[in-house]
């Protein structure tokens, strides 16, 4: 089941009164591009970039405590599990990539589950529907890293004591926020397809209980609580991170599964441990561009970025019918090794070398046609969609972090064990269950993930830590915010407010395959002659609002009198950036 068939399903935005104001446009700015919703904001001793203006004041808090990057990306991260469970939460799991100053590197964590050890894949395909894996339910489970991520990060970058950087999300939980505008749209959408008699979750009465208790979900600026989850976070503070997985939610967990008739079990939980990893790299026009490899799909990103290095788009034109095709033909490209290739490289090999290769990328870039579609395209020939929160923190040592966090398809499974506030990821969908595939699902195997924080670097130095949510998007939106910023000089906030395209319909890890040349979703943004032009081309052409992802970015840079870090979020969620 492909992303867009989610957003289908969501209430319809038309029938919001907001939307009949869309003619209308905001008020001109006297300084920087005119789209953009507000200019960057600056500090010297720090800045936290997030998807909810709580969470970044929390993050800015622990800063002010004294506390280090990782101290408040972790603090952010517990908020945002209770601020916005319909984009992740500690069933899920996480990815980090971060300048570390004392190795003066990016280093990189893979905080990523696997499959039960006990769910056979020929249970898997008996469960199956037209041939790919539930979007909802028990067989789409796998084990959450997230709080592994946690106890792992503090453990060595840590400042403060761990039970103290979790003390401001049990406060909000134990006492409540209203709930702000996207995630109270999304939170009923969860509601519906839950509820749905055809949605094969096992068991919804736990999702009700917490979300849904009047047999509604909170609407925008209606106050929220989740004692439950606060009870599991304040266990987490006093037992560490690991009592996750050995201790008493273990144990919840491993008995709500065995009632409802899954397979997760505690000692799948007690074998977790995530793992570092060394990112990948290109450069694109003497930028460095950072990825995380698989089992995720942050290679997509620099294999377009060495794609689109051959390409003049500054002549081209910002927001022109050729910019826009040749990048979107970079993304096509892309993606159909993306879905050949990627996987858990435990269980596959990967040819990262040649496909991270300039050489490769000049090959690929020499089929792009500026009159013409490709028709078709092929796999590199080896020798012998998901909701996710993103964010970024930097310190007054150097140190930036960027950290991305799901359950996937937007709130997981549907399934929340017992008593303890969260629901579990749905990761597991993204197997395949197709023989050969690298991506096959296996016992004990992790999925391929659509997840990726992202990095960039000037002159050895950290440049850029930012990221863009939401399944396959992240790949394509972080290539278009490194053109915007790299190619058209736009600002940091610009950058990211500029319209944006969103393609659809190349073959997938999953084993699904491509949809002829896909569809093209643009913004309303996008000029009127540009999307004409993409039209003559014969691009199929529909807006798709909600897909575009959402954007977090800090962005550094020398000054004679010391640092200086510019943060900045935009429109599309309700985010906030801060800095001091």
């Amino acid at each position: 089941m492909r992303r867009r068939s989610f957003f289908a399903a969501l209430p319809a935005l038309a029938a919001t009164p907001a939307l009949a104001l869309d003619p209308l446009h905001g008020g001109d700015r006297i300084a920087g591009a005119k789209f953009a919703g507000r200019s960057t904001v600056w500090g010297t001793q720090g800045a936290a970039a997030t998807a909810h203006p709580m969470a970044t004041l929390i993050g800015i808090d622990i800063l002010r405590q004294g506390g280090s990057a990782i101290d408040a990306a972790i603090a952010i991260n517990a908020a945002l599990g209770f601020l916005e469970p319909i984009s992740c939460g500690i069933g899920g799991d996480a990815y980090v990539m971060l300048w570390d100053p004392a190795q003066k590197t990016v280093v990189g964590f893979n905080g990523s589950g696997r499959s039960p050890k006990g769910m056979s894949l020929d249970y898997v395909r008996s469960k199956a529907k037209n041939g790919h894996i539930p979007s909802w339910g028990s067989v789409s489970v796998s084990v959450p890293g997230a709080v592994d991520t946690w106890g792992q990060m503090h453990a060595r970058y840590g400042r403060l004591k761990f039970a103290d950087v979790l003390t401001p999300a049990i406060a909000l939980c134990e006492r409540g926020v209203p709930v702000a505008q996207t995630i109270a749209f999304y939170l009923n959408a969860s509601y519906r397809r839950f509820t749905n008699p055809d949605s094969g979750i096992e068991e919804v009465q736990n999702f009700l209980k917490v979300y849904a208790p009047n047999g509604r979900t909170p609407r925008e600026g209606e106050i929220f609580r989740n004692p439950d989850l606060g009870r599991t976070y304040r266990y987490i503070a006093e037992n560490g991170a690991r009592s996750f997985y050995e201790g008493q939610i273990a144990d919840t967990i491993d008995a709500y599964f065995r009632r409802i008739g899954g397979h997760l079990r505690k000692s799948d939980l007690m074998a977790h441990r995530g793992e570092d990893t060394t990112p990948l790299k290109t450069t694109y026009r003497g930028i460095e561009v950072l990825g995380l490899g698989a089992n995720t799909q942050g290679l997509s990103t620099l294999q377009m970025m060495n794609i689109l290095e051959t390409f003049d788009l500054k002549g081209m034109g910002f927001q022109t019918t050729a910019s826009l095709h040749t990048q979107i033909e970079a993304k096509r490209l892309a993606f159909e090794d993306r879905a050949k290739f990627f996987g858990d490289p435990a269980f596959s090999k990967i040819p990262v070398e040649a496909l991270l290769s300039k050489a490769y990328a000049q090959e690929q870039a020499a089929k792009i046609r500026p009159d013409a579609i490709l028709p078709r395209i092929v796999p590199y020939e080896a020798p012998a969609r998901g909701d996710t929160t993103y964010f970024t923190v930097s310190d007054k040592d150097g140190m930036m972090v960027s950290w991305i966090q799901s359950n996937y398809r937007g709130m997981g499974s549907g399934l929340m064990p017992d008593g303890l506030g969260f629901m579990l990821q749905d990761r597991g969908e993204l197997f395949s269950l197709r023989d050969g595939s690298p991506n096959l699902y296996t016992p004990g195997k992790r999925p391929f993930h659509t997840i990726i924080p992202g990095f960039a670097c000037k002159d050895g130095q950290p440049w850029l830590s930012f990221g863009v949510m939401g399944g396959d998007m992240q790949p394509q939106g972080q290539a278009q915010i490194l053109v915007n910023l790299i190619d058209y000089g736009l600002g940091l906030q610009e950058a990211g407010d500029a319209p944006r395209w969103h393609h659809e319909g190349s073959s997938e890890p999953t084993g699904e395959a491509a949809e002829g040349t896909g569809t093209l979703n643009l913004e309303s943004g996008v000029p009127l002659e540009t999307r004409a032009g993409l039209e003559k081309l014969g691009w199929s052409i529909k807006p798709s609002p909600g897909t575009y992802g959402g954007y977090q970015a800090i962005v550094t840079q020398a000054d004679p009198l010391g640092r200086a870090y510019g943060a900045a979020t935009e429109m599309r969620k309700d985010g906030l950036a801060l800095a001091y």
